[in-house]
């Protein structure tokens, strides 16, 4: 049975493999979204480039909302066989 590799972001380093644990590290900190935040707040965001970034990221999550409500309705395995008898 393995372990959890972290919890609540403190990440565990065994047989002093530093390397492995900053991959666990960036793999949370990416999925979580605090590097995106991070290089974000490096350098000033024009109010511009703000608003395209906010209105690109809602496109995307409605975009993306439709696409999966889409794979779920193809993957569906209640749904009438259109071709009943072929194969």
């Amino acid at each position: 049975m393995r372990h959890a590799s972290f919890i609540a972001r403190t990440v565990f380093v065994q047989n002093n493999d530093v390397e492995a644990a900053c991959r666990v590290l960036n793999r949370i900190l990416g999925r979580e979204g605090i590097l995106d935040q991070y290089r974000r707040c490096r350098y000033y965001e024009k109010p511009y480039q703000y608003r395209r970034r906010v209105n690109f990221e809602k496109c995307k999550a409605i975009y993306n909302e439709d696409m999966e409500r889409k794979i779920q309705f193809i993957l569906r395995k209640n749904r009438v066989d259109p071709y009943p008898g072929c194969l």
